[in-house]
């Protein structure tokens, strides 16, 4: 299970969405759509575009796959960029760094046993996605509001959990799930529309703790706990650590582990002991297991200093060049601080307004030059008429923004929040 709950709290306080690879393996090379998936969809729009691929940082997709003129897509260009990026897949990355170290624990003290898939397309099912780690038909993870949807059965995954029904069939037992995933959210320095997770999950048989003279559930929650007290002590040393008690729909019983670190409590990951409801539906009915989820730019930001979350995607040299391939922790070195611009905007919400439809717009049209949109204002009228003012927050990470762009940026927010949104400015 990975972030849709257990990291960056996304699906009960932020919902997510998930996607999976085919029945027969995956996607074939560059994330080309295969035969299986396609005949899924009956789509012949889907078939025609795959024929005319785009390339992204390696991977090879069609945008066509994804931004649909169609009432069900809600994917905008600027996400489609983000796709195939993969920075966890760059050695010299703070992602892949991360990534890397987490691997390393893993090798040395489970002996390799733990299978690694850090490639897997982000193309899902809504299936892969909700229903199969027991997402509730109801839930709000599922709305259009906080998921991409490619149409109504598809989804950009929103946790890397969107995969672990089909590795648990393929008969994978221990396995760890690193990849990009897709949320709409607020707009500041922690949130971003993309970020990336890791899952972890390990299946026992009851071999494992007959011999022990245990309970199954009891076997796999200390072993998950000393898996990860290790693992947060491979990453942060020799730190304070905390369990606390959580509730997660996919396991029970559920826990976030939590470790003192400089001069605060930090929550490093969610996990759990798995729902057997799950492990039956991956064809492992005399099983228990666990799995654990986290973030990598949550932790990422911490080990390595770096103050907004933007920075991930920056391409400047004087970002890219500060981090060296197996060398976590090393710090973040502010290049330079540009002033930001800040733009208020009123206006009169209505019965559909929501924050991340707003925010949605701000992105398309600043892209990161949009580092936060914040609520500063509201209130009622008498005649129950209800009004906002939004602070939003203009700043490039590389150069100093001119009067005239930060000026047109808002006025093209202002007609496309108005238009798209209808709503009534003040």
């Amino acid at each position: 299970m990975a972030a849709l709950t257990f990291a960056h709290h996304i699906l009960f306080s932020k919902p997510a969405v998930f996607l999976h690879s085919t029945k027969n393996g995956g996607f074939s090379t560059f994330f080309s759509v295969s035969a299986p998936f396609l005949r899924r969809h009956k789509s012949t729009q889907t078939i025609a575009a795959a024929s005319s691929l785009l390339e992204l940082g390696g991977v090879k997709i069609s945008k066509e796959d994804v931004v649909k003129d169609e009432p069900t897509n809600n994917v905008p260009d600027l996400i489609f960029t983000k796709l195939g990026l993969q920075l966890h897949r760059r050695d010299h990355h703070p992602l892949g760094i991360l990534k890397n170290t987490i691997y390393e624990y893993f090798d040395t003290n489970y002996d390799n046993q733990f299978h690694k898939f850090d490639d897997l397309c982000p193309i899902v099912t809504t299936k892969e996605n909700f229903d199969e780690v027991l997402v509730p038909a109801d839930h709000v993870s599922r709305s259009y509001n906080d998921t991409y949807y490619i149409d109504q059965e598809t989804v950009l995954r929103c946790h890397t959990s969107a995969h672990q029904a089909d590795l648990l069939r393929k008969g994978y037992a221990n396995f760890l799930v690193t990849g990009d995933v897709y949320r709409r959210d607020s707009i500041d320095s922690t949130h971003y529309p993309v970020f990336h997770q890791m899952e972890g999950v390990r299946v026992f048989s009851p071999s494992d703790w007959s011999d022990f003279g245990m309970d199954g559930t009891l076997y796999a929650a200390q072993d998950l706990k000393a898996c990860l007290e290790g693992l947060a002590r491979h990453l942060f040393g020799a730190v304070e650590m905390r369990w606390v008690d959580s509730y997660f729909p996919f396991t029970n019983p559920s826990f976030e582990l939590e470790i003192y670190f400089q001069e605060k409590w930090l929550e490093v990951l969610g996990c759990g002991v798995m729902e057997q409801e799950i492990l039956k539906r991956g064809g492992k009915t005399d099983n228990v297991a666990w799995a654990f989820g986290l973030g990598l730019e949550r932790l990422a930001m911490v080990l390595f200093d770096i103050p907004d979350i933007r920075l991930f995607w920056s391409t400047d040299k004087r970002f890219t060049s500060q981090f060296t391939k197996g060398q976590l922790g090393i710090k973040f070195k502010p290049f330079s601080k540009y002033p930001p611009c800040y733009k208020d905007m009123s206006f009169w919400i209505n019965d559909s307004f929501t924050e991340n439809n707003l925010c949605e717009i701000v992105r398309g049209v600043a892209g990161d030059l949009a580092e936060e949109v914040q609520l500063i204002d509201n209130f009622t009228n008498k005649k129950g008429m209800t009004s906002h003012c939004y602070r939003i927050t203009y700043r490039s990470m590389e150069r100093s923004l001119t009067d005239e762009e930060i000026n047109e940026l808002q006025w093209n927010v202002r007609d496309q929040v108005q238009s798209q949104m209808n709503i009534v400015l003040r």
